[in-house]
């Protein structure tokens, strides 16, 4: 094809500079001390439980935003309501918002003298400054994500095949789980994975509604800020680099799940 070399080599280049560069770096630097040093770090209390809570509240926040998300694409999609475009933007609000100010207002909605945080104390509920804070942020900022990916594919598909569906005696219920779950799967898979990894990351919205005690509510980026700024960059190196390697296999995953829902639609 006509430009692939330049076009290939430019690609290359680009991505060895901005991607693989710094990341080598960044195993470089993790394993400046050894192996050894590294899994013991790794194998920390604290380091542990800041990487678990990410890890398992970011799943666990995709997840939610998967089923939500689809939800919310379908009402947006397929109904017409007053304040419909009004609800469509909202939706961007987290990507726009920045990560400190949706963090603070979290805070203020959820904490004990909060707007919702004064009703649900008292009720045995807290949310503000725990796990379950976390979460919420995480929730918050990749619910857009799923939203984003699945609208367009609800768009373009042809009602048709549903009313086909449907003369031919399948119910709602049929028409949904034969008809349209299987070209929704991909996309929901794709809006997952970029929840997910917007998830892991998050920074700034969470540490103002997690309280950010050791062992409790503390995440694996607060942990690296934490090292850093002890002069310990060995170590934040190391729990940089264990959060590389779990997204990635992660990634991986469904990467190749994608794939393999691809090719058994063909």
């Amino acid at each position: 094809m006509p430009g692939f070399g330049l076009a290939m080599g430019v690609t290359l280049a680009w991505l060895g500079l901005i991607v693989l560069i710094p990341l080598a770096a960044l195993l470089a630097k993790s394993l400046g001390n050894g192996p050894a040093f590294w899994w013991q770090t790794l194998a920390t209390p604290r380091v542990a439980a800041a990487l678990e809570l990410s890890f398992f509240s970011a799943l666990a926040a995709a997840a939610v935003d998967m089923v939500f998300g689809l939800i919310i694409a379908w009402v947006l999609v397929r109904y017409r309501f007053p304040g419909r475009r009004i609800v469509d933007a909202l939706i961007d609000l987290p990507f726009a918002l920045p990560t400190a100010v949706a963090g603070i207002t979290l805070t203020a909605l959820y904490a004990g003298n909060g707007w919702l945080g004064r009703y649900l104390e008292p009720l045995g509920i807290q949310i503000a400054f725990t796990r379950v804070g976390v979460f919420v942020a995480l929730v918050f900022v990749a619910l857009p994500f799923i939203v984003r990916t699945v609208q367009p594919v609800l768009q373009d598909l042809d009602k048709e095949y549903e009313e086909a569906a449907a003369s031919l005696g399948a119910t709602r219920w049929q028409c949904f789980w034969r008809v349209l779950w299987p070209a929704l799967l991909p996309a929901l898979l794709t809006g997952f994975t970029l929840a997910l990894a917007r998830a892991v990351g998050e920074y700034g919205s969470v540490i103002f509604i997690a309280g950010n005690l050791p062992m409790v509510s503390e995440i694996a980026p607060l942990l690296i800020a934490v090292k850093l700024e002890q002069y310990d960059y060995v170590g934040a190196a190391a729990i940089g680099t264990a959060m590389l390697l779990i997204s990635f296999v992660l990634l991986l995953g469904l990467n190749l799940l994608q794939r393999w829902l691809r090719r058994g639609r063909m």
